[in-house]
């Protein structure tokens, strides 16, 4: 479990939850991942348009939030590569630790981008 200490160590401070301040981060903290935003996005505002609504458009910003949160804060980041690396892991137990970890991870970082 993550401690308020732990958040001293962040990368970059956490950006506003807009696309422009959410790529900025995006291309300091994980730029190989910017291909992968910018067609999400493209997704998000082609499915708007076509069911005549902001939802897609703004879970793409919580979904961006979330993972620039998790990317930005090494407690966060170290926690949710070992999830990912061990969720198929052989042993049941430590499979299913990973998913609860995993999901762990993402709730928090959900939550922090939510305040």
């Amino acid at each position: 479990m993550s401690t308020q200490a732990d958040h001293g160590n962040e990368l970059i401070p956490r950006p506003e939850p807009t696309p422009d301040a959410l790529r900025a981060a995006l291309a300091i903290v994980a730029p190989g991942r910017l291909d992968e935003m910018k067609a999400r996005k493209d997704e998000a505002f082609a499915k708007a348009v076509e069911w005549q609504s902001l939802s897609p458009v703004m879970g793409w910003v919580l979904v961006w939030a979330r993972d620039i949160e998790i990317a930005r804060r090494p407690d966060l980041s170290a926690r949710y590569a070992w999830a990912q690396n061990h969720l198929e892991h052989e042993d049941p137990a430590i499979a299913q630790e990973a998913l609860r970890e995993l999901s762990t991870v993402l709730d928090e970082a959900m939550k922090a981008v939510r305040e």
